[in-house]
């Protein structure tokens, strides 16, 4: 099961067995972003609301 990268708290946790390759880097963080997109993408309505237009009165 995956976690966290920063959760160093977790029992899966542990070094890296080799080093990062930038192949790898870059693969990691679009999958990161795409991951990210999506929840924006599905918690967007609820979590910032749109507010009706109400248009102001006119001055008299």
């Amino acid at each position: 099961m995956n976690h966290d990268r920063q959760d160093v708290k977790h029992p899966d946790h542990s070094q890296p067995k080799h080093p990062e390759s930038e192949h790898e880097k870059k693969a990691r963080k679009a999958h990161a972003d795409e991951n990210q997109d999506h929840a924006l993408e599905e918690t967007f309505p609820a979590s910032d609301p749109v507010s009706p237009f109400v248009p102001a009165k006119a001055p008299k």
